[in-house]
């Protein structure tokens, strides 16, 4: 199987536009981090991290940027990019934790009702971003590859 096919997945027109869709949230988030909603996304940061709560707001928002600029952009990596936007998903979870946790109030999520409904929609961000680029697809054709082997 050739490098091309395997590095690309082919997508119907939903997931497309659930992809665009995802990508302009993506930049639109990264844009809200590093501009007028700073310190709500800092309530999330968890006081265990290691580096200025400000600043990982700002890293994340230029990561956000970036994945989804890559999201509506680089279609060539396509399940690749949808991939590491879930990975980031992941690593961003203790965060949404952190909040409720630590009864931090943010985004309108002013009860902790509310905070813990919001730990749900994580891993539905997480498929979004791995079905909307066609990396289950590309998990199939990798294991096929695997097998053949």
């Amino acid at each position: 199987m050739a490098t091309q096919e395997i590095t690309t997945s082919h997508t119907n027109t939903l997931q497309k536009g659930a992809r665009i869709t995802l990508g302009l949230f993506m930049v639109l988030a990264g844009i809200v981090h590093l501009t007028f909603q700073r310190k709500e996304f800092q309530a999330q940061v968890p006081n265990w991290v290691p580096i200025n709560k400000d600043a990982t707001v700002i890293l994340s928002g230029v990561a956000e940027i970036g994945f989804g600029l890559a999201m509506l952009f680089y279609s060539k990596q396509r399940p690749k990019v949808g991939i590491a936007l879930a990975l980031f998903y992941i690593a961003i979870f203790p965060g949404n934790i952190a909040q409720y946790l630590n009864h931090r109030d943010a985004f309108g999520l002013n009860s902790d009702k509310a905070r813990l409904a919001r730990l749900f929609f994580q891993p539905v961000l997480v498929a979004w971003a791995l079905w909307s680029t066609g990396a289950f697809a590309f998990f199939k054709k990798c294991n096929k590859l695997t097998k053949k082997s």
